[in-house]
């Protein structure tokens, strides 16, 4: 049969794929059920911990409760995700090459973060922004072929967006 006027064209052929069914059931049912309890017992202690500290700066930094509250959820949703679709072997060889230079990516930043905290007059906002960015477009090519332009706007929603604004108001 043809595609009827309001069927997307992109959605005809549809072929029937459990796995596909299953880690979309997945993403869709952790994307509703992010809360901090269920992100504690999905993360780790310590990345709890963490979690907790990054929402206090941000709820510093955005005098806003709420939105540092939306900022670390859009992070939690977007890290659980990644999770099941890794997980699930969704990725081709080229998005696990991204993803590792991700992982790398992310580890200098918090070295550096690291850094910033333990040497006296190190910080450099230029440096912390610039990374984050970094981070954030391996994100958005990890998951292009994945997630809706929705989960897009949650990652540059993250933290990028707040830190630029902060560096350009030179609040940092």
């Amino acid at each position: 049969r043809r595609p009827r006027a309001s069927e997307p064209r992109s959605s005809w052929p549809y072929v029937f794929n459990s796995k596909n069914l299953a880690v979309q059931a997945q993403k869709k049912i952790l994307g509703k059920m992010v809360s901090k309890s269920v992100a504690t017992t999905l993360i780790k202690d310590t990345s709890s911990e963490v979690l907790d500290e990054l929402y206090r700066v941000t709820k510093e930094c955005t005098q806003n409760k709420k939105e540092a509250q939306k900022i670390i959820k859009n992070l939690i949703k977007t890290v659980i995700k990644l999770a099941v679709l890794y997980r699930n072997s969704q990725f081709n060889q080229e998005e696990l090459a991204l993803m590792e230079k991700f992982k790398k990516k992310v580890h200098q930043l918090a070295m550096t973060v690291v850094s910033f905290h333990q040497v006296d007059y190190t910080f450099d906002g230029n440096v912390l922004s610039r990374l984050l960015n970094e981070c954030r477009e391996l994100l958005h090519d990890i998951i292009q072929r994945h997630l809706t332009a929705k989960s897009h706007g949650r990652v540059n929603n993250k933290l990028c967006d707040g830190i630029n604004k902060m560096l350009d108001e030179e609040n940092i």
